[in-house]
């Protein structure tokens, strides 16, 4: 915004996330010169309501986002000392996601943005995951990102605010879904991240050979389907399995995934310009090995790596207010209050689908 003697002021938004099973709110603000800063920020999770399916399921998600949403915002401007007024702008994820979820939040902000008189950003909840280290880090422009969470995996080419090229992503199973569902197999719970995380710690990869789907092309795109079937098929040969038997399971498929990242990413580097850095986002970027093997192809191509903070990996409100934030900087405008939620959302609309197109549109 412009101040009356036509200096630019900070830009401060308030955002929601409901695209999966956190509610979060947060208050971002983006000053003129680009560096923000987080003013205030909420989370609750909903593990316990979800862990006795092994999963999210989409119905309990929608009721809970209903049921707490309201009070997320308001204890986030509480901590912000704000009162509605006080920001310029309502953000909220419009998609992809659960959309019974995305439809609690993006209403939620239409209201506010109504009784408030602001203007509303609906943001693709992807582009949250890929501006983030631009939040953190102040990365330029382009740099190669990849995303993996519980229900995207890809490696995209940041080459501007609302301007992505996908290089890569999964024909198959999602990064994140893959590890719960060999956490679900293996009787480890939910979330499935990090709890084969945690039994991989004290296992030997070495002892199972996995195989590693697509590794004989030259290709960014992942395959992970395989993987998790020949984890069943070693497990049931193993059966009863041991609390050993779990251990080195998971620590075999954490270093298999590991090196299939790496080997990705390498190749995706091959097919562009050196970009400014390589970066990690999503939930699953949390994860130890994955860091670690992504620090070896950064050390390898000179690069710098920017590894968010986990919490800001994971799904945040943070993300979303910022992405609008960035938005309003450009001059993109922000949305009508008609517009509708997404279950799918491609962040690069070029590229070829990979696992098709319906009435709800690409997936990925």
């Amino acid at each position: 915004m412009t101040t009356p003697d036509g200096a630019t002021a900070p830009f401060t938004v308030l955002g929601i996330e409901t695209s999966c099973d956190e509610t979060a709110a947060a208050i971002v603000r983006r000053d003129p010169d680009g560096r923000g800063a987080i003013v205030a920020e909420r989370i609750r999770a909903q593990v316990e309501a979800h862990a006795p399916y092994a999963g999210v399921v989409p119905e309990i998600a929608a009721r809970a986002h209903v049921d707490i949403l309201d009070f997320v915002v308001r204890e986030t401007l509480d901590v912000a000392g704000f009162d509605l007024s006080d920001v310029d702008a309502i953000a909220a994820t419009a998609g992809p996601g659960l959309i019974g979820g995305v439809m609690v939040g993006l209403t939620t902000a239409k209201a506010l943005a109504l009784v408030a008189e602001k203007p509303l950003y609906a943001i693709n909840h992807l582009e949250g995951h890929v501006l983030t280290p631009r939040l953190t880090d102040a990365v330029d422009f382009p740099y190669l990102v990849l995303l993996v969470s519980g229900g995207h995996t890809q490696i995209l080419l940041a080459e501007g605010v609302g301007c992505y090229r996908r290089l890569g992503t999964t024909i198959d199973d999602a990064l994140g879904e893959a590890f719960d569902k060999v956490a679900k197999l293996l009787g480890l719970g939910f979330p499935g991240g990090p709890a084969v995380e945690h039994a991989a710690q004290t296992g030997t990869p070495e002892r199972f050979n996995l195989p590693r789907p697509l590794s004989d092309r030259a290709t960014a795109d992942f395959s992970l389907s395989g993987l998790k079937t020949a984890i069943r098929q070693v497990a049931e040969g193993l059966e009863p399995v041991s609390d050993d038997d779990v251990a080195d399971l998971c620590a075999a498929f954490q270093t298999t995934v590991a090196d299939i990242v790496a080997e990705r990413v390498d190749n995706a580097l091959a097919m562009i310009e050196p970009p400014t850095a390589l970066v990690a986002a999503g939930g699953v970027a949390a994860n130890g090995a994955i860091r670690a093997a992504l620090g070896d192809v950064a050390g390898d191509h000179a690069l710098p790596l920017v590894l968010p903070p986990p919490r800001l990996c994971t799904d945040n409100a943070a993300m979303i207010a910022w992405a609008a934030a960035e938005r309003h900087a450009i001059g993109l405008p922000s949305a009508d209050l008609s517009v509708s939620p997404r279950p799918r959302w491609p962040l690069d609309d070029a590229a070829e689908p990979k696992l098709g197109a319906g009435k709800a549109g690409a997936k990925v």
